[in-house]
């Protein structure tokens, strides 16, 4: 059955899959990177440092082992002296292990990268169950991790038994230098051992890492089925879709009829399309706040009417400025015009309906490019069938 489903996981692993398992702990590691490299900032810090670091440590240990009769006879003084040394071997190597930790802290920045999450250190009683255990110290997973092991002593363990082999005639030869220069020739050799050893490891590195992500993304691979059904929880069934579609547009018309009152007109056909315009000195153009048709226009009319804006019929401005401004958006450049005259009419009209003088003149024929008026294009779609 294991089989089975793992043949029906052909499926990339999706974004959320991937996230949760992040959540959970899971990302993907290779040891072997993070062994080649500590092991190989070790070998770069002891070439550098490795003289100085010798001989302090090798001072240190001198200072430790030198003992006199006052400190023989009082402890207190010995144990000061060993607290001192302890400190001062603490601070000759603190280069070297801060070095060490640096690297292993950003190592997982190379792949996987840094996952704090407490999902990972979570107790887990099915770990207990002896049969589970069993079963995972001889699954394919942990045999091919021991297989791995094996190749990997086999490989460091050889390079490092070729490497001292064929400096055996060296290494024979340090019994009759002074101590001086037979510990650093010995150094010398453990700095070449490591520097191939750490060569090794490499192409070590270089398989596993490939071999990991693969493994990783292979084990989050998804059946059809499961990637529908997270589409599904996501996006929700069609008609949870179209519920929330509904209540988005019933949100944007209530925020469109509260912009009402702001409105310096409102523009009709005069029942089929009604568009309330608003402009004032600080604005650059005109701006749409409202617009609809049949019942939400009988609605933006009514609205209209209880703020006391006026009304103003002009049909063919109506529908342009209905099919081609954007709400909360200035309109086309081409309207400008006509928007110009029916802004001039209404204060005209409320400066006439406050101090009286001369009625202003009602535009009949305001400037609407007539291909902005969707009416003008379905009579000219029209006229060649009316001729046929």
């Amino acid at each position: 059955m294991a089989e089975d489903s793992d043949l029906e996981r052909t499926e990339p692993a999706s974004e959320r899959r991937l996230q949760q398992a992040r959540e959970d702990g899971n990302v993907p590691r290779s040891r072997e990177l993070a062994t080649f490299a500590v092991t190989m900032t070790g070998v770069a810090l002891l070439i550098a440092q490795g003289p100085a670091l010798y001989r302090a440590v090798g001072d240190i240990a001198v200072g430790m082992l030198r003992f006199d009769n006052q400190k023989l006879k009082t402890p207190e003084l010995a144990v000061e002296a060993f607290k001192s040394a302890s400190i001062d071997m603490f601070m000759a190597l603190l280069p070297f292990l801060g070095g060490l930790a640096i690297v292993a802290l950003f190592t997982p920045l190379l792949i996987g990268g840094w996952n704090l999450t407490l999902k990972a250190i979570e107790p887990k009683f099915s770990k207990l169950n002896p049969a589970s255990g069993i079963k995972r110290m001889f699954s394919v997973q942990a045999l091919a991790e021991g297989g791995k092991a094996i190749m990997k002593s086999a490989l460091i363990g050889g390079v490092a038994t070729w490497v001292i082999w064929s400096e055996r005639g060296e290494l024979m030869g340090l019994v009759s230098q002074p101590l001086e220069q037979a510990l650093g020739s010995m150094m010398g050799l453990i700095e070449h051992t490591f520097l191939i050893v750490v060569g090794a490891m490499l192409l070590l590195v270089a398989v596993d890492v490939p071999l990991q992500l693969w493994q990783y993304h292979k084990k989050l691979r998804m059946t059809k089925e499961e990637l529908k059904q997270e589409s599904k929880e996501q996006q929700g069934s069609p008609e949870v879709k179209g519920r929330i579609r509904q209540l988005q547009r019933e949100a944007a018309r209530r925020r469109m009829m509260q912009e009402i009152p702001g409105a310096n007109v409102i523009v009709t056909n005069p029942t089929h399309y009604a568009v309330a315009l608003k402009y004032s000195d600080d604005m650059r153009a005109p701006q749409v706040v409202a617009k609809g048709t049949l019942k939400l226009a009988e609605r933006i009319i009514a609205a209209g009417s209880e703020h006391k804006i006026a009304t103003m019929r002009a049909p063919s401005f109506a529908r342009a400025l209905y099919f081609h401004a954007e709400l909360g958006a200035d309109i086309p450049p081409k309207l400008f015009s006509a928007a110009a005259q029916v802004l001039a009419y209404i204060y005209q009209l409320k400066v006439y309906e406050s101090q009286g003088g001369l009625a202003p003149v009602y535009p009949e024929k305001l400037e609407v490019p007539p291909e902005l008026d969707p009416n003008n294009k379905q009579k000219a779609a029209a006229r060649p069938a009316d001729a046929h």
